[in-house]
């Protein structure tokens, strides 16, 4: 299938997660990655969304069919027969609050060639989850798209042998040259800058020329720095809290799929906070509310920040 003219891809693994939550007798099983979360949500907003990614022979065809079904392009997703799919182990906490990752199986690398031929999306996110998305790639992606986009959250993973993460250092930094927007916990870029405090870490990002840094905080929101103009979003809350999977991704499919329609970033902002607040009400991937209920719910956020 020749690729189509996206208006987002999302670059990085999908995944198959198991999800352990608290309030569950035993653990489910589920389509995971940043990849997945992002494309998805920015489906559900209109946008024209793609996947660039290696899954292995594992790889449920039902995922791959799901995918389809919503509308999100898959021609840059390549299987391959003999290798494994990322396959993580996610365990919450009694309030969610906290969360345990383990590494099950590791994915192949991806590489230049992965890339479709022509290929060419308005905005790319770079999503890896296990550092499979080496500085070549990316260099090579930032002629296919107008907007680079990256959370770093695979670059900074490593695994020991049993499959627990620990801190890599080594990060490649010549790739924040190469982005336009960055997205990350606050934990993330502490690790990244080495600074201990936002204000200054956030400036690392942009002193390396990035236009915009968002940097989630959780129950507490996040932070939008662009243009020389920092402002705190607050998080919108949900009806009920589920499971938190992936709601940092969906907030950077929301706040993309708003941006290149050329919107104020505060109501990106907005935007990517109120999508993230319906997926964490349902299970996984398998829940991302209704278009109408997170632009009411953007809309509610967007107005009581202008009257602060």
């Amino acid at each position: 299938m020749a690729p189509q003219n996206s208006d987002i891809a999302v670059v990085g693994h999908l995944s198959i997660d198991t999800i352990v939550l608290p309030s569950r007798t035993a653990p489910f099983v589920i389509l995971g990655g940043a990849a997945a979360y992002t494309s998805l949500a920015a489906k559900l907003l209109d946008a024209k969304a793609a996947v660039i990614s290696k899954v292995g022979g594992n790889f449920p065809e039902a995922y791959l069919w799901w995918l389809g079904q919503e509308g999100v392009d898959l021609s840059g997703v390549t299987k391959l027969a003999d290798d494994p799919t990322t396959c993580f182990e996610l365990s919450y906490s009694k309030d969610l609050s906290e969360r345990t990752l383990k590494l099950k199986s590791k994915g192949p690398i991806l590489s230049p060639e992965d890339v479709p031929k022509d290929f060419h999306a308005k905005a790319i996110h770079i999503a890896p989850i296990e550092n499979e998305v080496p500085y070549e790639v990316v260099e090579h992606l930032k002629s296919c798209a107008d907007i680079l986009s990256l959370d770093p959250q695979g670059l900074l993973r490593s695994f020991d042998e049993a499959g627990n993460v620990t801190e890599n250092y080594s990060v490649d930094n010549r790739i924040f040259s190469l982005i336009n927007i960055y997205k990350s916990s606050q934990k993330e870029i502490y690790t990244l800058t080495g600074e201990s405090e936002l204000k200054p870490a956030i400036k690392a990002i942009h002193d390396v020329g990035v236009e915009s840094v968002i940097v989630t905080l959780g129950a507490k929101g996040s932070v939008l720095s662009v243009e020389g103009a920092q402002y705190n979003i607050e998080a919108c809350p949900p009806q009920v809290l589920v499971d938190p999977t992936g709601a940092g991704d969906v907030f950077i499919g929301g706040f993309l799929t708003e941006y290149l329609r050329q919107k104020e970033s505060l109501w990106c902002a907005s935007v990517g906070s109120a999508a993230a607040s319906c997926v964490v009400e349902g299970l996984g991937s398998t829940y991302f509310g209704k278009k109408e209920e997170i632009y009411r719910r953007a809309n509610c956020l967007y107005e009581k920040k202008l009257k602060q």
